[in-house]
């Protein structure tokens, strides 16, 4: 919708004022950053070395930096990129691959199937201590150099999703010889071979990401060949979501990330300014229910949880129409996401109140919750500041004052960060919340299967040992057959629901404020925004 232009003038210039109020000054604008897009995002990296990052700030900065053997379409479709084209031996356990010639990493060494062979074993490597990618890729046995351009990988059993795992920036294949020079420094001194090289990092402050001029290898699909249009890449960290979109108001950054959902239709409204959105695939935003500590050992006592919440309400007043309310553990953008789940355990008040009566929740004690035996329906879920974007903190207090109407006591607590590691290692609490971006279904398997324990490498926070989920998950991973995978994991997001393993909350999207100038930004498949294609106009 367009709007007229004396609505917009007014809008930036209230923009301009909110950048006034919340003290971020007035920097310069346009083009005195000698042909660098300045991008502020909400959190910066614990690490740059993507095999050991679970972060998802780690793989979209990365995504810049590092290329991958294939690439992902928004249809599924996977397309040559490092490799240009791949077999599958019939028993499904072993990749073929054939590399592209003359790439060469940042170092200036060329990429040849050792840096296939180093990148995966880097992965799996005890020393690495990887907290996501080696669990993506539990299967794999060994790589094989069969020639300076083809490789061959070898897997302990079918794993269908290894195209779409290798698509990815955990994936992003790195310099063998940046790996041993680096060794046990790597998070610190990232080398790819993508189209911008990495410059530099002032803790707390930004990441300096510079033009690969050499860079002549983009996957089919981008929107030019040869290097990047702008000289680099500043990323800048802005936690507070009133300053980082000051920031941009003001001209201070190109490209805001993570902006608040209440300012959209002020930054739609407004001249000089655009909104990019990319819904996230993977799994939303999901409370993890603790099955096998009481209370919540028992189902009727997670169902009524389940339909004690008004979360088309809290969705809706917290995110605007920007995120919708999520019935699954997957999200609407996610391959094999089931339709069938919307309106399945609808916020049902009687039904709550029936099944805690029935679970022998009867009492009431003075403050109104419900108790049994003289002991108050309890529930612990520790979170930690730094993972709480998007508000979650005010969903959390949502989802509290919600269950407090049912009698539930939810003691919403923030911990610091060793604490809570500590808690939800070792699964000391009643409920885990968190969000994973993946454009895959088998994100399912990490979340449910009972080998994907934290300890494993996997999301299974609680340790959830379903004898059909892990027959179902594991025989989705395994088969090429779309349509048996399409229904082993509609029949797999069922029984989350109706076990009530999971309460999940809103499919998040990503949301990016980009000065007028700045054009041709697109996101992957995940949802990452890409600067290969982007450019600025005067």
């Amino acid at each position: 919708m367009r709007y007229p232009t004396g609505v917009r003038r007014a809008v930036a210039l209230a923009l301009a004022l909110g950048c006034v109020a919340t003290g971020c000054g007035s920097g310069a604008a346009g083009g005195g950053r000698d042909g660098r897009i300045t991008y502020a995002v909400d959190s910066q990296p614990d690490c740059m070395d993507p095999q050991i990052s679970p972060y998802d700030i780690t793989a979209a900065l990365s995504r810049n930096v590092f290329d991958s053997l294939v690439t992902m379409d928004a249809r599924g479709q996977i397309g040559p990129w490092l490799a240009t084209s791949w077999t599958i031996s019939g028993d499904g356990r072993t990749y073929t691959f054939r590399l592209r010639e003359g790439v060469r990493f940042h170092d200036g060494t060329p990429f040849t199937a050792t840096a296939v062979k180093a990148t995966l074993d880097h992965t799996v490597a005890p020393e690495t201590k990887s907290q996501y990618a080696a669990g993506l890729i539990s299967m794999y046995e060994s790589a094989t150099v069969v020639d300076d351009h083809t490789v061959k990988v070898r897997l302990s059993r079918p794993y269908t999703p290894l195209l779409q795992v290798l698509s990815t920036a955990t994936f992003g294949i790195q310099s063998p010889a940046a790996l041993r020079t680096n060794r046990g420094k790597t998070c610190l001194h990232p080398v790819g071979s993508g189209p911008f090289v990495f410059a530099g990092w002032a803790r707390n402050r930004r990441i300096d990401l510079d033009r690969n001029p050499d860079y002549a290898w983009a996957p089919k699909g981008a929107g030019h060949r040869g290097p990047a249009h702008v000289a680099g890449l500043t990323v800048e960290f802005i936690p507070e979501s009133a300053s980082r979109f000051g920031a941009l108001s003001s001209g201070q950054i190109d490209i805001a990330a993570a902006v608040p959902p209440s300012h959209i239709s002020r930054l739609r409204q407004a001249d000089g300014f655009r909104f990019l959105r990319a819904p996230q695939p993977g799994a939303p935003y999901t409370l993890l229910l603790n099955p096998y500590r009481a209370p919540l050992d028992d189902r009727r006592v997670r169902q009524a949880l389940q339909h004690a919440v008004r979360l088309d309400d809290l969705v809706k007043a917290l995110y605007s129409g920007q995120y919708d309310r999520a019935w699954s553990v997957l999200t609407p953008a996610t391959a094999a996401y089931d339709a069938k789940a919307e309106g399945s355990w609808p916020y049902d008040a009687e039904t709550a109140a029936r099944l805690l009566d029935s679970a022998g929740w009867t009492g009431r004690d003075e403050a109104g919750y419900r108790t049994k035996d003289g002991k108050r329906l309890t529930l612990h879920w520790p979170y930690m500041n730094g993972l709480m974007r998007d508000q979650r903190a005010l969903v959390g207090q949502g989802i509290q004052a919600e269950a407090k109407r049912a009698g539930i006591e939810i003691r919403f607590t923030a911990l610091e960060p060793g604490a809570y590691l500590e808690k939800a290692i070792g699964r000391d609490a009643d409920i885990l919340a968190f969000s994973w971006n993946r454009a895959e279904p088998d994100i399912m398997r990490s979340y449910f299967a009972s080998d994907q324990t934290a300890k494993q490498g996997g999301s299974n926070a609680f340790g959830v040992k379903n004898a059909q989920l892990d027959g179902w998950l594991h025989e989705a991973s395994a088969t090429r057959d779309r349509e048996r995978r399409d229904a082993l994991y509609a029949k797999a997001q069922a029984l989350v629901n109706s076990e009530a393993l999971a309460l999940p909350v809103y499919a998040p999207a990503t949301l990016l404020g980009a000065a007028e100038r700045v054009r041709g930004v697109t996101f992957d498949v995940q949802a990452y925004p890409r600067f290969y294609d982007a450019r600025l106009e005067e």
